[in-house]
């Protein structure tokens, strides 16, 4: 019988077989090496972009001509008059736009009230806007002329258009008409005759037919100065200063809309009433 002789192959201790060895462990060890250097890189040039953002916030600061430089730009390069709404032009500004559509949301109002149509661009905004809020609802669209009309605009059906002097008692007469068909809120918006006395005669016929919590907008109330087409005369915005001293109780300023997007064609003109 064969016996079997031991194995005396020398083993040099400290070194392990390459039989016991785990198949690609050092590769696995230089990958996950690469892997925590581009993580590291990948944080440190994320935190060195937010020190730089901070940075460049603290060192740059508003001086408080910006809003009324681009508003100069926006009014007198006449961009505003190259703007539509659904293809149907709308003499606005977009971020007042944008502004309208975030009050009519809050407020959730049943009538829009709109003095001055021109084209039907803005009136069809508002409609669009309403009927996404889902509430039954009504838009009326005052003007003293409405051959500029576009067609389109007059076959939306939430929109009433009426041809008529937005300062008439027959004009009061169709809001109450209009209050009593869609009970709620109400949100109005000036937008026609620009002098400072039909203004005024306009806040002062809505004043009897809007309630607490209602809204007026003053638009173009910029003009004379404020701060564009300086010495245009006497327009919106001291209509609202004529208001004010006569019935000084009836409005709050709703400075944080009027100032959010850092300019506006109704400085002063955002008013909530009392």
């Amino acid at each position: 019988m064969q016996r079997q002789r031991p194995d005396h192959t020398e083993r040099k201790f400290g070194r392990t077989p390459q039989s016991l060895r785990r198949p690609g462990s050092a590769d696995e060890a230089a990958a996950d090496r690469k892997t925590l250097l581009r993580t590291a890189a990948a944080t440190f040039a994320g935190v060195r972009s937010l020190a730089n953002s901070a940075r460049a916030i603290f060192f740059y600061q508003p001086t408080g001509s910006e809003g009324d430089e681009y508003h100069k730009w926006y009014y007198n390069t006449f961009v505003w008059k190259k703007t539509t709404w659904m293809g149907i032009t709308c003499w606005k500004s977009v971020s007042d736009m944008w502004n309208y559509q975030e009050i009519l949301y809050d407020l959730q109002p049943s009538l829009v009230v709109e003095f001055g149509s021109n084209q039907g661009g803005s009136a069809l905004f508002f409609a669009g806007v309403m009927r996404q809020i889902g509430k039954p609802f009504k838009v009326l669209s005052v003007d003293i002329n409405h051959k500029p009309l576009d067609p389109a605009a007059r076959r939306d059906p939430d929109v009433l258009f009426v041809e008529s002097s937005s300062t008439s008692t027959a004009t009061a007469e169709q809001i109450r008409h209009l209050k009593n068909e869609y009970p709620g809120k109400i949100f109005a918006i000036l937008d026609s005759d620009h002098s400072m006395k039909h203004v005024l005669a306009e806040m002062k016929l809505l004043r009897p037919l809007l309630s607490c919590g209602d809204y007026l907008l003053v638009e173009d109330s910029s003009l004379n100065g404020h701060p564009v087409l300086p010495g245009w005369g006497p327009g919106p915005y001291e209509a609202i200063e004529a208001y004010e001293q006569e019935f000084p109780n009836d409005y709050t300023h709703d400075v944080a809309r009027e100032t959010k997007f850092g300019f506006t064609f109704a400085p002063c003109g955002f008013l909530i009433r009392n």
